[in-house]
């Protein structure tokens, strides 16, 4: 689950304990689906309450351990379309939780204010982002185009809300928050506008072959 920036790292470290738990007869599509509902799990309960130290803290050792699905199911050869399409479903869950969670922190613990209004607003454009840009990128594979580029992959987009939600927790002005979720919403919009135009000129130079 983790983007491309991580993997390289996050398989030198986990292959072999990935490979223990494939021996005790864990899937890939267990823990696909026991990562999701931790993260989904940590991000409603602890968000909202604003314990922004704890709960980006756990959200991380989640979503790297979220990497043990796919390094699993590539040791035992167990890589399915399947795998991937529950991988990719699951992902879309756990960003949705995260952050509305922090929308309804937001929404719920934030003074009446223009900073307020932009902090839900922002989050609630991140989340709908969070499902365009990965299904941006699959349209386009079903139609045989590609659409991998992009400035803000998953790991980016979480990396940054979180980040900015642990120093709020640490002391930061809250602003710092909004801060983090507007570039998490704007790069997420960017990434879609450049996956368009990718597909796009894929589909005019396909058409000019014709």
């Amino acid at each position: 689950m983790l983007g491309n920036h991580g993997r390289g790292l996050t398989k030198a470290l986990f292959t072999r304990p990935a490979l223990a738990l494939g021996q005790l007869g864990v899937t890939p599509n267990m823990l696909t689906v026991t990562g999701t509902a931790l993260s989904v799990t940590a991000a409603v309960t602890l968000l909202p309450k604003g314990h922004f130290m704890a709960g980006p803290l756990v959200l991380l050792v989640v979503l790297v351990a979220d990497s043990f699905d796919g390094i699993l199911a590539r040791a035992t050869g167990k890589s399915s379309v399947f795998g991937a399409f529950l991988d990719s479903t699951m992902d879309r869950l756990a960003d949705g939780a995260v952050l509305g969670s922090l929308a309804a922190w937001a929404a719920l613990s934030m003074p009446v204010g223009v900073l307020r209004t932009v902090t839900v607003a922002a989050a609630l454009v991140a989340v709908v982002m969070a499902a365009t840009v990965p299904y941006a990128r699959a349209r386009a594979e079903s139609i045989g185009a590609s659409a991998s580029v992009g400035i803000a992959e998953r790991t980016d987009r979480l990396l940054v809300a979180l980040g900015s939600t642990f120093l709020v927790g640490l002391g930061a002005p809250q602003w710092v928050l909004t801060v983090g979720l507007l570039y998490v919403a704007v790069a997420s919009f960017i990434t879609v506008i450049q996956r368009v135009r990718a597909v796009h000129q894929q589909v005019r130079q396909e058409g000019e072959k014709q």
